[in-house]
């Protein structure tokens, strides 16, 4: 029998001994908790039980089962991470196929493990290490295959794990989960290779739905898609294209594959306009500048613009005008699309802002087009639609308009008049510009000492600012930049960056920027740009400022001519006269 003297010993004991070990304190938790007994060893009447006649006592017990569950759960975590560490290190070891299943026979593997032996046997097997039938039939294997996927056989699902590197077999779709589960690791990359080609566009699609921007699985399908023998049909090009621009993913060898089998695909399109204009956006969106397949991509839309919406005509245009590129076809296009297109056609007030823009790239905009934007009417819509807020780059088209405006017949500008200060906000360069103005700036300090002879950063009031701005004469000495020469040449300088650049066969600035050196010259102005590949911070100074100096040469030489050339129009307008 246990005695009342003896349960207060135990108790005092536990809690002096709590702090340091379980096996003390379980008994007389059991002893407190369990079910209460009269006196004479009878069971209690129907009806709740009793509650413990200490409450803080059975607290204190609880708490303390509590905190040795957490431990028993922390080291078995502890525990399963040390085995799988274990484990990856004996896959990584093994030597030869009996090694890596017998892994598999006396281990339980995870799918990611399982994964991880397979996509090691599929590599020896392609590269001759060892034959797919040595190891076909194994049950060991087979288990493993039957692991990777949920559905169909065991048997097919082996064939289907590895023999995919010498067949056109599709793979069921839990492969590919779990190829996209494991998108940052090199195992993923490997199982690439042994993928058909409409396999690996599957999977590029799936990334860039689930947003997973995985660069090795990226290269590795970009390696694989263009140095395979399969023809791409108009809409794999469309969905690889839509993908790649989805992730930001540029790679000038596949984009320049899919470009090369557009041109067998096209001839074979017959009236299907969405993916013409699919392809022409993402292009648009990857600034990939390629003259021959958007000739012949317009030339397609030209052909058969009747079944062309304006919504698509508004993303061919503004894709164009991103490219800074003009087709051949233009005038037909022209004359049968941008002629009949107006703001009406159009859900979205966006739409045709975005529209008008590319239409002023592109040097086509009329009277028409840019008044319909340029009024507080349009503004104030835009602004409703927008739930208030206007984004800077909206802002800067508005700047670019209202500045090309004034070059454009029949064009009615009335904005600015209006909304002048909510239009002006601050420009932010980029990081990487940032450092290459500062480069330029440092190599024009050494030609141009004097800071009254030099402007930076200045605000033009058209959407964008001039880098850096200086006044030549003759001789290519610099004058007071605030005062007017009349026979000065009047230089702003523009430093482009990877960002204002159009990549492809056919690099130049893209449309903003093309845009903005167009308007300088219109305001009188000698452009200077200056592309960061062939400007390098990284050279010396020296090498920086005899660039600046040659190209300041050339420019002055170039206005010499281009007056002496006046001049002489000049005077024979007055002989004849």
């Amino acid at each position: 029998m246990i005695s009342g003297r003896f349960i207060n010993r135990t108790i005092g004991f536990c809690f002096s001994a709590r702090g340091y070990s379980i096996s003390t304190s379980v008994p007389a938790a059991k002893i407190l908790t369990a079910d209460p007994v009269d006196r004479r060893g009878s069971p209690p009447a129907n009806g709740p039980a009793p509650s413990p006649r200490n409450p803080i006592v059975a607290a204190a017990f609880a708490s303390l089962r509590n905190d040795d569950a957490a431990k028993e759960e922390s080291a078995a975590t502890v525990q399963k991470s040390r085995e799988d560490a274990l484990i990856d290190e004996m896959i990584l070891k093994a030597n030869n196929v009996s090694e890596l299943l017998a892994i598999a026979d006396v281990t339980k593997l995870n799918r990611k493990q399982a994964l991880k032996i397979v996509s090691i046997l599929a590599e020896w097997s392609s590269i001759k290490k060892v034959n797919l039938s040595d190891f076909e039939s194994d049950t060991r294997f087979v288990t493993l295959c039957s692991q990777l996927g949920r559905t169909g056989p065991a048997n097919q699902r082996s064939i289907k794990a590895v023999k995919n590197l010498k067949s056109s077999q599709q793979v069921l779709p839990d492969d590919l989960q779990t190829v996209l589960e494991i998108a940052a690791n090199d195992e993923a990359a490997k199982l690439i290779a042994g993928l058909t080609l409409p396999q690996m566009i599957k999977v590029m699609s799936s990334l860039s739905q689930k947003r997973k921007r995985s660069i090795p699985l990226l290269r590795s399908l970009s390696f694989n898609i263009a140095s395979s023998a399969g023809q791409l049909n108009l809409k794999e090009c469309g969905d690889l294209l839509y993908a790649m621009a989805s992730l930001n993913y540029r790679d000038v060898v596949l984009t320049g594959r899919i470009c090369a089998d557009l041109d067998g695909e096209l001839v074979k399109n017959q009236d299907k306009m969405a993916p013409i204009v699919s392809i022409l956006t993402s292009l648009g969106m990857l600034r990939y500048r390629d003259g021959t397949v958007l000739d012949a991509l317009c030339g397609w839309v030209a052909a058969h613009h009747e079944l062309c919406k304006p919504t698509q005509l508004g993303s061919m245009l503004l894709s164009l005008a991103t490219l800074n590129y003009e087709p051949i076809c233009m005038d037909t296009l022209k004359a049968k699309l941008v002629a009949n297109v107006s703001e009406n056609d159009f859900v979205r007030t966006a739409d045709w802002l975005n529209t008008v823009w590319s239409l002023t790239i592109l040097n086509c905009a009329k009277g028409d087009h840019l008044s319909s934007v340029l009024n507080g009417d349009f503004y104030r819509r835009l602004q409703e639609e927008r739930r208030g807020t206007i984004q800077p780059s909206m802002k800067m088209k508005f700047l670019n308009m209202a500045a090309a405006a004034a070059q454009v017949e029949g064009a009615n500008e009335t904005l600015l008049a209006t909304h002048q200060r909510e239009l002006f906000v601050p420009f932010e360069a980029t990081k990487e510009k940032r450092v290459l103005v500062t480069g330029m700036l440092d190599a024009l300090k050494s030609l141009i000492p004097s800071e009254s002879m030099v402007k930076i950063s200045q605000s033009t009031k058209m959407g964008f600012t001039i880098d850096a701005e200086c006044v030549l004469d003759k001789k290519c000495l610099p004058l007071p930049v605030d005062k007017e020469h009349p026979q000065g040449t009047r230089i702003a300088i523009l430093v482009h960056d990877y960002h204002d650049m159009c990549q492809g066969p056919h690099s130049a600035l893209n449309g903003i920027q093309a845009l903005n050196m167009r308007l300088l010259r219109e305001r009188g102005y000698t452009v200077l740009s200056i592309p960061y590949n062939e400007f390098s911070t990284s050279d010396k100074l020296l090498k920086r400022v005899e660039y600046l100096q040659s190209k300041f040469k050339s420019i002055v030489t170039t206005s010499k001519q281009q007056q002496q050339q006046h001049t002489a129009i000049q005077i024979i307008k007055a002989r004849q006269r």
